[in-house]
């Protein structure tokens, strides 16, 4: 009987590793393989975090023993270092070993020791692009054991077409790399000439910042903070929007574009992460280089007026949601591992 210890962020915790492991416990796999999850971090203080990592730390070592697979999850550098010590623990048990790295470019900037002991001695690393294995090969050489599985789309219940309001739908936390500013001053250069459609962006961060640009920018009327969403309120806002944008600097693969594909949203995105594996300019989605405000700003007005446009891209948004972006689809390719390891 295979059994899999998964080690990740706390599921209280916000973020992508979070959204995709909820996804997977929602998949047959999870009874299949008796999966069983080790939160090692929760939002909040540095006290409350050290408990957290503590108990975490004492609640694996006491499963270790009885499963024959540990996936552990991470991303920027601070997750890999408090993921090493389960690692290193899981080698001197002797059990296979998977790492799934989160992230995207950034890898080049982040990468350490670290890293390279983990690429180095696991027994399968799963990777989210293409362009992040290539990366990592780079580092440690070809290797056989690398893998790219991408995440999932979500899971929704059925959307009313008939309630969809003119606004484009940001969603993720408020920071510069998230392009977050140049969404707000790309759509204030067309804002004058759609009097009709708005801009929404849900997520927290700097919210106050985006009031003060959109207000600077005299868009404050067309520009709604919804904070941090999630259940139905972020349903809501989902089922609701007419398009989606996430002009985001660096990405692993965002699961805020696979929302919007789950909801036949049309997106309009940067080329980053493992975005570029399946994107195909005004066939599938609209593309636009990272703080391009000028070339984004043209994607919010050809988004805006051309219909048809949108009926495509939605189209298409579905067919990935539903294609190899589906749960099933992807946790396929995890039995898979578990199963090639055993």
């Amino acid at each position: 009987m295979t059994k899999v210890l998964v080690v990740a962020t706390s599921r209280k915790t916000r973020g992508g590793i979070t959204a995709v492991l909820k996804l997977y416990e929602q998949s047959p796999m999870w009874q299949q393989y008796h999966c069983h999850w080790i939160g090692t971090h929760r939002d909040g203080g540095i006290v409350r975090k050290l408990w957290y990592l503590t108990t975490a730390f004492i609640q694996y070592c006491t499963l270790l023993p009885f499963f024959n697979i540990v996936h552990i999850h991470f991303s920027l550098r601070t997750s890999a270092k408090r993921k090493y010590p389960f690692f290193k623990l899981a080698k001197i048990f002797k059990k296979k070993t998977i790492i799934h790295l989160h992230c995207g470019s950034q890898i080049d900037e982040i990468w350490n020791d670290t890293y390279q002991k983990m690429f180095e001695q696991c027994d399968c690393g799963i990777l989210l692009s293409e362009s992040l294995k290539h990366k990592i090969e780079k580092r440690i050489g070809k290797s056989d054991k690398l893998t790219v599985i991408y995440n999932p789309c979500s899971i929704i219940k059925e959307t009313n077409k008939q309630n969809k309001i003119n606004y484009i739908l940001f969603s993720g936390t408020l920071y510069e790399g998230k392009g977050y500013k140049d969404f707000i001053c790309a759509f204030a250069k067309i804002a004058s000439n759609h009097s009709g459609w708005n801009i929404v962006l849900a997520g927290n961060g700097e919210e106050e910042q985006a009031r003060k640009l959109s207000k600077d920018l005299g868009i404050e009327s067309q520009v709604k903070l919804l904070g941090w969403v999630n259940g139905e309120q972020k349903h809501q806002a989902f089922s609701e929007a007419t398009a989606f944008c996430l002009p985001s600097y660096a990405e692993g693969f965002p699961m805020a574009v696979l929302d919007a594909w789950a909801y036949g949203l049309p997106v309009i995105t940067t080329p980053v992460g493992g975005i570029p594996d399946v994107a195909i300019d005004g066939k599938n989605m609209l593309l636009f280089e990272p703080g391009d405000v000028d070339s984004l700003a043209k994607k919010l007005e050809t988004i805006i007026t051309d219909n048809n446009l949108r009926i495509k891209l939605s189209e298409e948004s579905k067919k990935l949601a539903e294609g190899m972006f589906s749960l099933e689809a992807v946790t396929q390719q995890v039995r898979g591992v578990y199963d090639s390891l055993m």
